[in-house]
């Protein structure tokens, strides 16, 4: 296990948050049909009601672009006060150049502002705001926009039914600053299992598997061993939210919202069995799985809902491929 552990309250706030979705839902009636069930057993056995995904003409970039620029519009923020861009995605859009100078050439941003890429799978977002916390603070840049956005769709093997009823696509953005010092983070803890990395992947795409090294078109798909990722992943959390709240002093019940990734049915039971349903944003049947893009786009539900306001405490929570686990707890 690798353990990465900060601590020390950092000042940071969310000025504003947006996200995008594409244009086609996908209902579990229409799953019904694909795979010749009776009605109601796609949303019994995967607890959505719809999710979107992306036409094939669609860019995975250009849904990142929106969602950044719904974000600036609701937030009034001026483009050109951005000075640096983060993306955030689980997958990027192609091998070269990072999703990030892809996004920039959609955004309407300032020329010439920076961007990379941050990837921590699923956990992206919640790595990107602590990154971009620690650059804040150092005076390196005073607004900075992250973006996740991640087309899951393209990667969905329809012959395996349990991962292929979980996922969207979407895209989700958050515009931070330092801002008075008085909002921030109180703690921040990310654990990575190696041994588990090969339950959650996709084989190819990177140097590994390419068309030279001997690539099969299923390399290109999502692969999950969704029981082993259920064990290892719950055991991980236990152990994480230990530790944090050893070091806060704090408890669940020190949250007023809890935002988590939207993995699966069994992954929002794991936290409905710790915390009241009414502090979870629960997004997940009408959004599905949408990779990195899952946390930025519940936070966005707390925002626009009224459940994220200025001085209550949030949690950011999720599990990842790696296998890795994350919490960053934050206050308004």
């Amino acid at each position: 296990m690798c353990d990465t552990t900060i601590s020390p309250f950092l000042p940071i706030a969310i000025i504003a948050t947006g996200k995008a979705l594409p244009a086609i839902k996908l209902t579990s009636t229409e799953l019904d049909a694909r795979f010749k069930k009776p009605a109601g057993w796609a949303q019994k056995h995967s607890g959505i009601e719809y999710r979107h995904h992306a036409r094939a003409d669609e860019r995975q970039s250009t849904l990142a672009a929106q969602a950044l620029r719904d974000a600036l519009d609701r937030g009034n923020v001026n483009p050109d006060s951005i000075d640096l861009l983060l993306s955030a995605s689980g997958v990027q859009e192609q091998a070269l150049p990072c999703t990030a100078a892809l996004v920039l050439g959609q955004a309407g941003l300032r020329p010439g502002t920076p961007g990379f890429d941050i990837n921590a799978t699923c956990l992206g977002f919640l790595a990107a705001l602590r990154v971009a916390a620690s650059l804040l603070n150092t005076s390196s840049y005073r607004r900075i926009a992250i973006v996740a956005s991640d087309l899951a769709s393209r990667g969905i093997d329809w012959d395996d039914t349990e991962s292929s009823l979980i996922f969207g696509d979407g895209a989700a953005a958050a515009i931070v600053e330092r801002g008075d010092g008085a909002r921030g983070i109180e703690g921040y803890r990310l654990n990575t299992w190696p041994e588990g990395a090969t339950y959650c992947e996709i084989r190819a795409g990177g140097t590994r598997r390419t068309p030279r090294t001997g690539a099969e078109p299923s390399d290109f798909l999502f692969h999950m061993e969704g029981r082993r990722v259920l064990r290892l992943g719950t055991v991980a959390t236990d152990d994480l939210l230990a530790g944090l709240f050893k070091e806060t002093g704090l408890s669940f019940n020190d949250m007023d919202v809890v935002v988590p990734h939207q993995p699966s049915p069994l992954g929002m039971r794991y936290l409905a069995e710790r915390v009241p349903d009414d502090r979870i944003v629960n997004i997940y049947a009408t959004h599905g799985n949408q990779v990195a893009a899952s946390i930025p786009t519940a936070l966005h539900e707390a925002f626009v809902t009224g459940r994220a306001q200025p001085g209550r405490r949030l949690m950011l929570i999720g599990t990842a491929g790696g296998i890795s686990v994350g919490a960053l707890i934050l206050k308004l």
